[in-house]
């Protein structure tokens, strides 16, 4: 089998706040049959951690990351049980290994084991993202995201979130999470959780080969640039007297969005890359730490059959690739970010300043200042 290239092994990262229904899903996710040659790395915080004996895994599935926060102190040790994971695997020590599930603690900032799995050398050759998946008690969701700003986060950062616990709230109550949930993370796929039990096929999409990961990455943009209704402020619904959005439960959540904002911009001419990439490390290193996530894809001047994807979280981008041709007849720049405490505006100028870009190319036109 030499010179063939061993494909990547996906990490799902499964996170939610305290009490949400993260053990749950994890045990009904274990059953499936899909996830055979899955292996299960549970974060706890704490000297005394009690979720782990309730996962339902057998122990070479199991390892369990107990001496502190996974976003923080124990990366280290993450990177390491990656590495030894991948390693009996390959050795033969263990079966097959196809797919890993991080279940963080309740408390825990996904963003910088994205970091991890993008950053760190030896596990980006041999591990990628296979998405981040929140789950939200439909119970207590509401309030939670209100009151902790970690909570938002993890919603912000999906890519497929979890309703919990539907069958204890009232449809009602349901309703009011789901449309705070679509107010944080526009673009991210959702599902219910009744009686703990779960349609699995999003998250099993996720974790599905690179191929249709860029494919699905071109559709999510386009329903993104959609969503934000061609420049507004989704999250926070900065938009004019003329918008037609309804707004009826929108305003009350103004000041308990924690900051977190998504926008989206859509730039009419090719760009020009060298600029661009300039752009993207400026951005990232002033403004990183509240750039919670940014996926794109951008029609490059010197190659403008042929799209570059671009995805990052927070200072890290994963490396650009290219695709093929254009999943659609609209061939234009699309850019999307979700962020914490960014003007909109910053980010319009900036692309104006430092990556070039007309300001009469991107849609809508930049606005002036007040």
């Amino acid at each position: 089998m030499s010179g063939v290239k061993a494909a990547k092994i996906p990490v799902t990262v499964l996170t939610g706040f305290l009490g949400s229904g993260k053990t749950t899903l994890l045990n009904q996710l274990l059953r499936r049959p899909a996830m055979a040659g899955a292996a299960v790395i549970v974060n706890e915080f704490g000297e005394v951690g009690l979720d782990h004996l309730l996962i339902e895994a057998s122990e070479e599935q199991f390892t369990l990351l107990d001496n502190g926060c996974v976003c923080c102190t124990v990366r280290g040790d993450l990177v390491e049980t990656l590495k030894e994971l991948e390693r009996r695997s390959r050795e033969g020590e263990t079966p097959p290994l196809r797919r890993v599930v991080i279940e963080t603690t309740g408390l825990a900032d996904p963003a910088p084991i994205l970091h991890t799995l993008i950053a760190e050398p030896d596990l980006a050759s041999r591990f990628r993202v296979g998405g981040v998946v929140t789950t939200a008690d439909a119970v207590n969701g509401l309030g939670t995201l209100e009151r902790h700003a970690e909570a938002a986060k993890q919603v912000a950062v999906a890519d497929h979130l979890l309703v919990t616990k539907t069958d204890l709230a009232s449809p009602e109550t349901v309703e009011a999470l789901v449309r705070r949930l679509d107010a944080l993370a526009p673009t991210a796929s959702r599902g219910i959780a009744s009686n703990g039990e779960a349609d699995f096929a999003a998250l099993d999409a996720l974790a599905e080969n690179e191929a249709g990961k860029r494919e699905r990455l071109a559709a999510w943009l386009e329903k993104a640039v959609a969503l934000a209704g061609h420049g507004h402020d989704h999250a926070g619904h900065e938009c004019g007297p003329d918008c037609d959005h309804d707004h009826d439960h929108s305003h009350h959540h103004h000041a308990h969005d924690h900051g977190i904002r998504s926008y989206s911009f859509v730039i009419d001419e090719p760009v020009e890359w060298a600029s661009f990439a300039r752009w993207l490390d400026y951005v990232a290193m002033l403004k990183g730490e509240d750039m919670l996530r940014m996926k794109g894809l951008v029609c490059r001047a010197d190659d403008p059959e042929r799209p570059m994807v671009l995805h990052g979280v927070q200072h890290v981008f994963h490396p650009p690739v290219r695709l093929d041709a254009w999943p659609s007849a609209d061939h234009r720049t699309r850019l999307v970010f979700i962020v914490r405490g960014i003007a909109r505006e910053t980010i319009e100028k900036t692309l104006v300043k430092f990556a070039g870009i007309a300001a009469g190319s991107i849609d809508p036109p930049i606005r002036s200042a007040a």
